[in-house]
């Protein structure tokens, strides 16, 4: 039999970053049947409009509107930054490297931060902007248009990662290195991350092909993978970018959440 979409032990940690509903009114769907629905329409992939009621977690417009407000309420970012410092806590996450990788997606109408695919015939669509720890674990995430330079925003992700507690002294946000591969061949993403502290290891257009960048590579696009498995990052139904970026949070959590619970097991 297949377990809970949200475990006891999951639900523990997102519980108290949920502020109290006011009262009054009618008696909304309680917070963790409303998460079960929205992780239920992450993993399938189906519209709001589709979701079963025999599951008991409210009408879709519902949770349509709590993952609305979640996502507003930083509920997502909180979760991220309690996971990452637990995964830090256990020596899993690895500062000596972080790489970034960009993957388009597609998209069912239009709606905000959407652009021609090069790689579709230049049907509309978006893209997921990823950086990872040396061990793959998601560190930041970012929704552009399908059709941004690959390029250009590199540094500036690497530069929004959340400071990282877990040991002891001051949190770490900022890795030894950053890798990437001739996408990224951008002069100003050098000097933005050499005057972050981090040297940049960026292929140049033209170089031959080697350098130990490959393995790295491979493990960012695993992550990405791993945020693919979720069916609703890989077509977006939302034209509001807040919604999907809010899907595209918690997928993020889930990927660090199921490292912690593979590396604790």
């Amino acid at each position: 039999m297949a377990g809970p979409l949200v475990r006891d032990e999951l639900w523990t940690k997102i519980e108290p970053l949920i502020s109290e509903r006011p009262q009054g009114g009618r008696p909304p769907v309680d917070d963790r049947s409303a998460l079960t629905g929205i992780v239920f329409v992450l993993k399938r992939g189906i519209p709001w409009e589709m979701l079963p009621q025999e599951m008991g977690c409210g009408s879709g417009m519902t949770w349509r509107r709590r993952a609305r407000d979640w996502q507003e309420a930083g509920v997502w970012h909180r979760l991220h930054e309690l996971l990452l410092a637990e995964l830090s806590a256990s020596e899993e996450t690895d500062w000596s490297r972080v790489g970034s990788i960009a993957a388009r997606f597609a998209l069912w109408g239009g709606g905000e931060e959407t652009g021609p695919n090069p790689t579709d015939r230049r049907k509309p669509g978006s893209k997921h902007h990823l950086a990872t720890d040396g061990n793959g674990v998601p560190l930041q995430t970012e929704l552009l248009a399908a059709n941004s330079h690959d390029g250009k925003p590199t540094a500036a992700l690497i530069a929004e990662i959340p400071p990282v507690r877990g040991k002891v002294g001051h949190p770490r946000s900022r890795p030894d290195v950053a890798f990437a591969d001739r996408a990224y061949d951008d002069d100003a993403n050098r000097l933005l991350l050499e005057r972050l502290g981090i040297a940049p290891d960026i292929a140049h257009r033209g170089d031959e092909h080697g350098g130990g960048r490959g393995f790295y590579r491979w493990v960012v696009a695993r992550t990405i993978a791993w945020l693919h498995h979720f069916k609703r990052l890989r077509i977006r139904f939302d034209r509001r970018a807040d919604i999907h970026e809010g899907f595209l949070n918690l997928g993020k959590c889930l990927v660090c959440w199921n490292v912690l619970r593979r590396d604790s097991s």
